[in-house]
């Protein structure tokens, strides 16, 4: 016998037909729609967050951490950020979580990439700052993040005593960043072994006395920034030498919470003498301060200094020599937003002996083991709330001809290799 379907009659097979085509077709047309619905709900939502994320950026507020990884960040700069997340041997994990962060005898295995990233960019300095801006830093308390400090160094040329950092730097990969700003007609470039071959930021020219001193500033550290595993900030010039090896210096850096920036009043002519009256109401004589120009910031202060928009402004108009915005800009800034987070000491020594509107400099006849030791111990400050000798950990300004001197006397004094 045949199927119950042979046995009906050849109109109800049509039917039969015809109702099932018409089902599936309803089916499937209903499935598209929804598709399609999906698809415009969808687009439109990612629309929302692009424009929400650059309309943040364009006002200066942070974005929630939803809309930060949507926001492009340029080819250059992605495997910078990536870089932060730097991972501890099980070995390494009791010394980030003990009461101090102290540099290990032996932390040749921490997991770092030690690949050049090329800091090159076509970001304007508005768009950068407002990317800089827009960087967390790191947690560093759970020990999954090496913290570094970012040495940032600020000449016309060429580094003449980049060999005597070569030897600070050797062996600690991964606990240090390095950031060059020199005069854009500069070409020489750096061997590819050295630690400073491709630390180069895009540079403008800088003029002594002006407030463009300051924007290289800014833009040293704005670039830094956008390391989220950076946690302090170094400023350095091309004269400038370490006065201890790279441990201490680096324990010294990251186990004090306050910024070492010189920041004082005095009714000195050079000093609180600079204040432009036109400044007030938004900074009063009150607020003015006088310091160094080669500062050490902790982040979120760091963060603030590139973030300001209220102040630095008022410092471009109103600041002109005799008064010099590199001198008292930052100095006055702390004193106004975090003064108790500031040590109002700066850690780069410098000899004002003389009268002029330079330090002075030293040459070759000048380079002794005594010489550097009285820098070295030769003060008295407070360190974490304790009476130290240790006050200075780099001094300027050391001309090229002291190069060889300090390669033969540095090792020795610092204990590094020969």
């Amino acid at each position: 016998m045949g199927s119950e379907w042979d046995l009906m009659p050849s109109k109800i097979k049509q039917l039969n037909r015809s109702f099932s085509g018409s089902h599936c077709s309803q089916l499937k047309l209903g499935h598209f729609h929804h598709f399609l619905l999906f698809i415009v709900g969808l687009s439109l939502g990612i629309i929302f967050i692009y424009i929400t994320s650059f309309w943040l950026l364009a006002i200066n507020v942070p974005a929630p951490a939803f809309i930060k990884p949507l926001i492009p960040l340029l080819p250059d700069h992605r495997d910078l950020l990536e870089r932060g997340h730097l991972l501890f041997p099980s070995r390494l994990q009791e010394w980030s979580r003990g009461t101090n962060d102290t540099i290990p005898d032996h932390h040749d295995s921490v997991p770092v990439s030690k690949e050049k990233v090329s800091l090159v960019h076509n970001m304007s300095d508005d768009e950068l700052l407002r990317r800089a801006a827009m960087v967390q830093g790191q947690e560093f308390s759970d020990g999954s993040i090496v913290p570094k400090v970012a040495f940032m160094f600020l000449t016309y040329g060429p580094l003449h005593l980049s060999p005597v950092w070569e030897k600070f730097f050797i062996g600690h990969e991964g606990f240090y960043s390095v950031y060059w700003h020199a005069r854009p007609s500069y070409n020489d470039a750096m061997p590819e072994d050295s630690v400073f071959y491709g630390t180069r930021i895009p540079s403008q020219e800088v003029k002594w006395g002006t407030s463009s001193m300051m924007d290289a500033e800014r833009r040293l550290l704005a670039n830094a920034l956008l390391d989220p595993s950076n946690l302090r900030f170094i400023l350095l010039s091309e004269s400038c030498i370490p006065l201890f090896d790279f441990k201490t210096i680096y324990n010294y850096l990251v186990n004090t919470n306050l910024s070492l920036q010189a920041s004082f009043d005095h009714p000195r002519k050079n000093a609180r003498g600079r204040y432009n009256p036109q400044m007030a109401p938004t900074i009063n004589v009150t607020n003015w301060r006088k310091g160094s120009q080669w500062f050490e910031l902790r982040r979120d202060l760091a963060h603030q200094v590139i973030a300001d928009q209220k102040y630095y402004p008022i410092f471009q108009e109103f600041c002109h020599p005799p008064c010099y915005v590199d001198e008292h800009y930052i100095p006055t800034l702390l004193n106004i937003l975090q003064p108790s987070l500031n040590s109002n000491r700066t850690v780069t020594w410098v000899d004002w002996s003389r009268d002029g509107p330079h330090p002075r400099k030293f040459g070759w006849d000048d380079m002794t083991d005594e010489f550097l030791d009285k820098i070295r111990y030769g003060s008295n400050c407070t360190y974490s709330g304790k009476s130290t000798t240790m006050c200075f950990l780099f001094a300027r300004k050391f001309l090229p001809s002291t190069l060889e001197q300090l390669l033969r006397i540095l090792p020795v004094l610092l204990g590094l290799d020969p």
